[in-house]
């Protein structure tokens, strides 16, 4: 199993500092698009409580047959495996230096690769932190095989929103990037050839706490410190996966990409149901304590106790809140639901029309045996009071992104499934992404044609069972 933590050896390591200030804005209401406000008066306070609430480790797991402990954090993963890293470069942050950070979870401490004022003009970023998301793909491709480059979009897409929603609940905002030459930003950055970049997320807002005056520097003098640092080797063998490499080679931007290149993106188709969708459900659970307590459950109770309409609705109503990036102006995901117990909701499959805040019943009947065995035959998905399947409309997404559209459909669902498991959360509920299905048989059940959509990720929602390996 390769090294779930990466570590760059050689370089300065700063603190950021521990137990940071907790969001205290209820985690429901950020999901609605609420901001709120946490002090934070220097940058390594708002470096740490940013990353703190977006992707440290946030509980452990004991192995009992083996005594072996392993880290979960607060940004979820397929496997636990996290191919996702965290870098952000940073400019004009009150006591803290310019440059090139990588944040290492597992001390909770930042590794400064680049000193001065390295300005992610590639990516036409003033911002004064700018993140880059990459993956590593070995990670999931060590237990997923060829099928491991859709779970690290998943990832990207679930890193995007902790990332987004943690700025959010402190204050400030958060707009992504999908549009960049891959290969000149992997060069700036200097990543590790097994690193590549997936996404950018720029930060801006009042509650960033900045220099009260701007460094001089001359016109140009835009000298850069570079402390090398060797990233640390993941694995000592390694096995080639040609699929994932030239998928990722074929959805690529090079240098000469432009703007000109997106067409408009044609609209989502418009539909109506027949199920109107209550008001949402409220819950004055705090962002800091939903996110630190967020576990991806690994099976549900089942039996015959039921979650309620109003607790659907507002967890339906979190994950279609607008997503802030350059390619998220439409939405490629549509939402199935196989409703096994919904109070107030018969049971069958629905297809969910957010903007009428409808959903349309497809099927009726008990479709518990049905989304279990869809889902690779994972007891969980039959077991949930609700379980989903995320249909990417692809070909919509490549007739106005070309083949990057690809990325952009995963890490949309990712987003999504991000959402659900906040709002599960702060509704006494538990979740968790199910990233294995047969995908033909998936299209055959939702009465679904190739060109309607492809199955990109299922989900399930209920009562968790207890996990007793669970640890602080």
């Amino acid at each position: 199993m390769p090294d779930p933590f990466r570590h760059y050896e050689g370089v300065p390591v700063l603190d950021l500092p521990a137990d940071p200030p907790s969001p205290e804005t209820p985690a429901l209401d950020v999901l609605q698009g609420f901001c709120g406000t946490t002090p934070a008066h220097d940058g390594s306070t708002f470096l740490s409580q940013l990353l703190f609430y977006c992707a440290s480790i946030s509980a452990s797991k004991l192995v009992p047959s083996t005594g072996y402990r392993y880290a979960l954090r607060v940004n979820p993963s397929s496997g636990n495996l996290h191919p996702t890293e965290f870098h952000f470069v940073t400019r004009g942050l009150k006591e803290w230096p310019d440059g090139l950070y990588h944040y290492r979870p597992s001390s909770h401490m930042s590794e400064q690769r680049a000193w001065g004022d390295l300005e992610m003009k590639l990516a036409g970023s003033s911002a004064p932190i700018t993140f880059i998301l990459t993956s590593i793909a070995w990670r999931e491709a060590w237990k997923y095989r060829d099928r491991a480059y859709r779970y690290c979009l998943h990832d990207i897409g679930h890193a995007w929103q902790a990332l987004a929603l943690a700025a959010r609940a402190i204050g400030c905002d958060a707009f992504a990037v999908g549009q960049f030459p891959d290969d000149d930003v992997a060069h700036l950055c200097r990543f590790h050839e097994d690193e590549w970049p997936m996404l950018i997320v720029e930060l801006r807002g009042e509650s960033i706490p900045l220099c009260e005056t701007a460094p001089v520097r001359e016109p140009n003098c835009r000298e850069i410190v570079w402390y090398g640092g060797e990233a640390n080797q993941l694995s000592k063998e390694k096995t080639a996966y040609t699929q994932i490499e030239d998928i990722h080679e074929t959805t690529k931007l090079s240098s000469n990409w432009s703007a000109s290149h997106v067409s408009v993106v044609e609209p989502a188709p418009m539909g109506a149901g027949t199920t109107k969708l209550p008001p949402p459900d409220s819950s004055t659970r705090t962002f800091g304590e939903v996110v630190r307590m967020r576990r991806s459950a690994l099976d549900f109770v089942g039996g015959v106790q039921s979650m309620s309409l109003r607790q659907l609705s507002a967890i339906l109503a979190a994950a279609s809140q607008p997503l802030l990036a350059d390619f998220a102006a439409a939405r490629f995901i549509q939402l199935y639901l196989y409703a096994h117990r919904v109070s107030g909701l018969e049971s069958g499959l629905y297809r969910l029309w957010p903007k009428r805040t409808e959903s349309e019943q497809m099927k009726s009947g008990d479709q518990r045996v049905a989304a279990a065995g869809l889902s690779l035959g994972q007891d969980l998905a039959g077991n949930a009071c609700v379980a989903f399947s995320m249909i990417g409309d692809l070909d919509r997404a490549a007739r106005a992104h070309g083949d990057r559209g690809y990325r952009y459909v995963h890490f949309e669902a990712g987003a999504i499934g991000h959402r659900l498991y906040l709002a599960a959360e702060a509704l006494g509920l538990g979740a968790t992404g199910i990233g294995a299905f047969y995908d033909e048989e998936v299209y055959r059940h939702l009465n679904l044609a190739p060109e309607q959509g492809r199955v990109v990720y299922h989900f399930a929602i209920g009562y968790p069972v207890p996990d007793y390996r669970l640890g602080a």
